[in-house]
């Protein structure tokens, strides 16, 4: 019995030590496993709902359910702002790109007369009729002085027999009367429109395409 009871004292000290041993080498295997496992691919998610992974790569910025282009941005201009109010609107009334619309003393005059009604013999603001508008902006714009009325204009331009060869400042005629005799001018702008003072909206931009302007057309002249 005194010798079993030696032997148990030495073998319950070694039975502990590898106890021990075990409860050492568990955590350390467990951590050089964290060390070693590859890291999963995260992504940062902003309040704007837009993601960017880590590597660092710009996402793209898209506006959801919202039409932000008005016109399109036309090639040399880096940003919608660029383009001033006048130029939007006159753009749309000749079906022109933005970037062509730069004649700022042009339009900037037929903005200031824009809706100025009809009057017969009428010279200003107040009322004005079609051959006193065209001498007036031709003067303003052009710096060309003009006087007379519709068919004495007429008679001072050099003729154009083609609508191909129309340009900005020709004058553009018709004959609404009865008659058939020169009664309306206008001044060609571009894209077969032209601005004019008409007797139904005051001043305005119109299209020789329309029907009513192709049926009173009259020819159009240059002046030299």
């Amino acid at each position: 019995m005194i010798r079993r009871t030696g032997k148990m004292y030495l073998i319950l000290p070694i039975c502990a030590l590898l106890l021990g041993s075990c409860a050492l080498l568990k955590p350390r295997q467990e951590t050089a496993k964290e060390t070693t496992a590859k890291p999963a691919k995260e992504k940062l998610v902003f309040i704007d709902g837009i993601a960017t992974p880590r590597e660092g790569k710009t996402s793209e910025h898209r506006t959801k359910n919202r039409n932000t282009s008005i016109y399109s941005v036309p090639t040399g201009v880096n940003s919608i702002e660029e383009a001033r109010p006048w130029q939007f609107k006159y753009a749309q009334l000749l079906d022109l790109p933005v970037e062509d619309v730069v004649n700022e003393k042009l339009f900037g005059f037929i903005e200031d007369w824009w809706g100025t009604p009809y009057q017969m013999g009428g010279s200003s603001k107040s009322g004005i009729d079609c051959s006193n508008f065209v001498n007036t902006l031709m003067a303003a714009v052009f710096q060309i002085n003009l006087v007379g009325n519709s068919v004495q204009l007429y008679s001072q331009v050099k003729k154009l027999h083609k609508r191909g060869e129309l340009q900005l400042g020709d004058l553009v005629f018709f004959a609404i009367n009865r008659k058939k005799r020169i009664s309306h001018v206008g001044i060609y702008l571009e894209n077969d429109r032209f601005v004019h003072a008409s007797s139904s909206a005051g001043v305005m931009i119109s299209d020789l395409r329309e029907s009513y302007w192709v049926r009173y057309y009259a020819g159009a002249g240059r002046i030299n």
